[in-house]
């Protein structure tokens, strides 16, 4: 058995409801050496599988059951589309993360595949410049998720400098230009901030004061949320009804 099959195995076996297993079980079980288990095991907590280990008598290996998925298959087409994807969007809100997931991904899925995705993401280039605020880009990501308050320093098309609190509502893209909209504090009103232009941002303990989406009004043509076309929230939250 090749090793990305065992990987996969192993976090299958793990998930099963009440399975605990031991590192020399799972060595027996797979005709590999306990250090090769326990090798398989680093590298899955690394690639964030929820992992958990108990020593001494009934101890083992485990894996929780929160934030898992069942397993998910992708073809070189797939992968290779969210290769681009993904390199040709790096000043994105998430993209760090994305990046991080297309490395899960990769190591997931069998030899075959990763080959063959590589050779299809070869014919597609992109030219983006290098992304260099990273630190800035976090806090704002940071911001968003918790609904923090969030300083920032913001350099306009005239080069004026101004420091402004702001309450995230949301992310935008429009004309090839990623903007953070918020709510600012100093003109009592929603504003937007061009992403490159913002210098630095630093997250405050204070909560937003609850500005909605609907507060931001209609969005440019074309412009829609970053949710899968084929299925709505709603349709999610009535899945369980059906």
């Amino acid at each position: 058995m090749k090793r990305a099959e065992r990987l996969h195995t192993i976090v299958e076996m793990l998930r099963r409801s009440g399975v605990r297993g031991s590192a020399e079980h799972m060595a027996i079980e797979f005709g590999v050496s306990t250090r090769t288990i326990k090798r398989d095991l680093d590298s899955l907590e690394s690639s964030g599988a929820p992992l958990w280990s108990r020593l001494g008598p009934g101890g083992g290996y485990g894996l929780a059951t929160v934030d898992t998925l069942p397993p998910v298959s992708f073809s070189a087409k797939q992968v290779a589309a969210l290769l681009a994807a993904v390199a040709a969007s790096p000043d994105a809100p998430y993209s760090d993360m994305a990046s991080t997931a297309i490395g899960k991904i990769l190591d997931a899925v069998d030899p075959r595949t990763r080959k063959q995705a590589f050779e299809r993401a070869n014919r597609i280039w992109v030219n983006t410049p290098p992304v260099s605020r990273r630190a800035t880009m976090s806090a704002l990501e940071e911001t968003m998720a918790d609904q923090k308050v969030v300083r920032i320093t913001y350099i306009s098309g005239n080069d004026t400098h101004s420091e402004r609190t702001v309450e995230p509502i949301l992310f935008g893209s429009t004309a090839g230009f990623w903007y953070l909209i918020c709510w600012c504090q100093l003109r009592k009103a929603i504003r937007l901030f061009r992403l490159d232009r913002i210098q630095s941002a630093t997250v405050t303990s204070r909560p937003c004061s609850g500005h909605t989406i609907s507060e931001v009004g209609q969005p440019p043509e074309h412009s829609r949320p970053a949710l899968p076309k084929y299925r709505s929230l709603d349709t999610e939250e009535t899945d369980g009804h059906h």
